[in-house]
């Protein structure tokens, strides 16, 4: 007990002193990385966008986090991180910028946590290089710089571990339940994603704590109790409110929040299947979207010549790219295979890996003659606290059937801190001994200079051979002569140490750089030379990576000028919501693409999604509304997000996110257009998973409005994903 007072004496005398000048550029390069140019994203992430535009508008629709200002269905996340959001746009107006803003500092935040998590126990030279990799990590700022969730769990996670590090030093009780209720906030973020931190939680109050079993026990137990009920409480508030209250719950089958959970945004996750329930025609995720994973590697100005872009495809798909080991590494959003490997093969590796050796390295080095039996040090107990985080979150990714690139950054943490810890560790074991734990420095600096060699090499094309070359032989020569030069101290040692660390970082850093240097995708966040594909991996065919959105997708109503089928993504027929992604799009949907924004705005129109507004049709339409509550209908968010974002209107998503979920009935909507609350609905082929005899029935009672009064340029109504679907209108007596 008295070394824990100490502990707190201690703390609050380092707090009072000066701002470490080393970390100051840390976080400017962290501030940069983050923020410069995030205010060229007209519309982010343009499915999230839209809810912000309608939690604007009502109380109603801020609780419910509602997709549109009608309230018809909601968007398929928990409402915290939107909440945050709509706050933000508040304060600052409604932008694209504004809804990204907070991620963007969360991502700050992430760094300097951390940079405070680490140095306390593993000295300040250890926070420093942690916060410099997670800094660097280029998953990390990719991900920020979008309205996507991860950020801000990340952050809220780090915020419960500063919490728990803090219970067990001051060994109060009141912060371990703070530590818990934050993880049920987190949960209100990502729902299950947030629980996987609890095997870190668990084990280290466990060791770290001096108390009784007894305790030990009733104490979890009580802050376990806490973190579910503040998880599930805005859940049983949303399935106790009557359906006709409220909106649908997206993305769910059953219009319930906690089958949202543990279902779509649950257990789906590990196992990759993501069809609806009960459809005739269920295929796991990975099978439906192989071919569609290439579709995204295109450049939309490539639509110009839809058989040369259907021929890219056909070879882009075609690819086999091995991973270590063998075996097709392509898998469903370029996230490769499950195995054991999988965090080495390509799509997966340069989001996340760069540092991986030496965190192996690091981890052997900081465990390195602990005995099982008997009390562990400080340094122990938390080595073993970010290890019980790495290791079960690196099994998931490596078994897990479908997640998508940018989930990486929950990796970030845990691995940052092993870089800034185990950097110094094996620097004091290279200087002081002279066993086998010297060489760990030496091993863990060739290793990972050989495995950035390996990441870059697919890249050559775009990032030429010098780096890669640079990389490598500086790797080599650095570990040969520190291995040459073991224990002596000198300044020259100490230099080519330093120089080590340089040459480690100097790629991950140019790699997170990429997001602003190339473009990012705001649906779905990679880095890399391809980064505005949104898909990261290595570059396709397409000719100009500096695009973002979709690949020759036009608003609807905009006539493409190509109507090749070779140029459309039809899902198979009766399929589900397979492979949906996440605030993005899916089989059912629109893949994210290279997007060519035709507007001569300098802003970025990025959402992932149909981010543009015909004009045209907008116009006939609000000038034929007669007081309908929707300006108009239509099969899934894609092709009505950006007319929220344009107008602040209801437009209805007929199915929900992808068009899939099983929100409509035919006798629903006759009521709905007898009580004159919709009459226009625009169809593009898109969605029909779960409301395909919704779609017949108004193509049946419906008048086909002729395609020169809507349509932005003359053009016979097509149907496909291209955007180029038929308008009808339906009035009922």
């Amino acid at each position: 007990m008295k070394l824990m007072n100490s502990e707190v004496k201690e703390e609050r005398t380092s707090n009072k002193k000066r701002i470490d000048l080393f970390l100051v550029p840390i976080v400017l390069i962290a501030a940069f990385l983050n923020l410069f140019k995030i205010w060229t994203d007209e519309y982010a992430n343009a499915y999230y966008t839209a809810a912000v535009k309608s939690m604007l508008q009502s109380f109603h629709n801020f609780f419910y986090a509602s997709f549109d200002p009608g309230g018809y269905v909601t968007i398929d996340k928990p409402p915290v991180v939107f909440w945050i959001q709509t706050i933000s746009a508040k304060i600052f107006g409604f932008h694209g910028w504004s809804v990204i803003l907070p991620q963007a500092l969360a991502g700050i935040g992430s760094v300097l946590l951390l940079y405070v998590l680490v140095k306390r126990t593993f000295g300040v030279w250890a926070g420093r290089f942690a916060a410099l990799a997670m800094a660097l990590t280029p998953i990390v700022p990719a991900v920020s710089r979008t309205n996507n969730i991860d950020s801000m769990l990340v952050f809220t996670l780090l915020v419960a571990t500063w919490m728990l590090f803090r219970a067990v030093r001051t060994a109060k009780f009141g912060w371990v339940l703070a530590a818990f209720a934050m993880i049920g906030v987190a949960f209100n973020m990502k729902m299950l994603q947030a629980y996987m931190v609890l095997p870190a939680f668990y084990v280290f109050y466990v060791v770290a704590t001096k108390i009784t079993w007894k305790k030990k026990i009733a104490f979890l137990t009580t802050a376990t109790a806490l973190m579910l009920a503040v998880s599930v409480s805005w859940a049983v508030v949303v399935d106790s409110t009557s359906a006709d209250k409220r909106p649908y719950m997206g993305s769910s089958q059953t219009n319930s929040v906690l089958e949202l959970a543990f279902g779509y945004n649950g257990i789906n996750r590990l196992t990759g299947n993501t069809s609806v329930t009960g459809s005739s025609h269920k295929q796991p995720a990975q099978t439906e979207q192989q071919t569609a994973s290439s579709e995204t590697k295109q450049n939309s100005n490539s639509s110009a010549d839809s058989s040369q872009s259907s021929n890219q495809r056909k070879s882009s798909s075609s690819q086999k790219m091995q991973a270590p080991g063998g075996g097709n590494q392509n898998g469903m959003f370029n996230t490769g295979n499950p195995g054991p490997f999988r965090l080495f093969q390509k799509g997966l590796s340069d989001q996340i890996s760069w540092l991986l050796p030496f965190v192996i390295f690091s981890i052997v080095g900081l465990f390195a003659g602990v005995k099982f039996k008997g009390s562990y040090t400080t340094k122990q107990r938390e080595s073993l606290f970010w290890l019980a985080w790495l290791l079960p979150v690196a099994v998931f990714f490596s078994i897990a059937g479908f997640f998508h690139q940018y989930y990486l950054i929950m990796l970030a943490p845990p691995m940052a801190a092993f870089a800034g810890a185990g950097a110094v560790a094996l620097w004091s074991m290279y200087k002081q001994h002279n066993d086998w734990k010297s060489w760990l420095l030496p091993g863990g600096i060739l290793t990972t200079a050989a495995l950035q060699v390996y990441i870059m090499s697919p890249y050559v094309s775009s990032i030429g051979v010098a780096p890669i070359a640079g990389v490598g032989a500086l790797g080599v020569i650095l570990a040969l002569v520190l291995a040459i030069r073991k224990q002596r101290k000198n300044s020259l040692t100490n230099y080519l140490g330093a120089a080590a660390m340089v040459v480690l970082l100097a790629m991950p850093a140019y790699w997170a750089m990429t997001p602003i240097i190339y473009g990012g995708n705001s649906m779905l966040p990679s880095a890399g030379p391809d980064s505005s594909s949104g898909m990261g991996g290595p570059p396709s065919t397409a000719t100009n990576s500096k695009q973002s959105g979709f690949n020759g997708m036009q608003p609807p109503g905009s006539s493409s000028g190509n109507s090749s089928s070779n140029n459309q993504m039809q899902p198979p027929s009766g399929s589900s919501n397979g492979g949906q992604m996440p605030g993005g799009s899916s089989n059912n949907s629109q893949m994210p693409n290279s997007f060519s924004s035709k507007s001569s705005s300098s802003k970025r129109k990025s959402g992932g999604m149909n981010a543009e507004v015909n004009q045209k049709l907008l116009n006939y339409l609000t000038k034929n509304n007669t007081g309908e509550k929707y300006l108009f209908a239509t099969t899934d968010s894609t092709s009505a997000a950006p007319y929220i974002i344009k107008t602040g209107k209801p437009v209805m998503a007929m199915g929900g996110f992808s068009g899939s979920d099983p929100i409509l009935t035919v006798s629903k909507l006759k009521a709905m257009i007898k009580k004159g609350e919709v009459k226009y609905f625009y169809l593009s082929g898109m969605g029909k998973g779960g409301q395909s005899d919704v779609i017949t029935w108004i193509k049946e009672n419906s008048k086909e409005i002729p395609s020169s009064k809507w349509q932005s340029t003359s053009s016979s109504a097509q149907q496909g994903p291209s955007g180029n679907g038929t308008l009808y209108e339906i009035t009922l007596k």
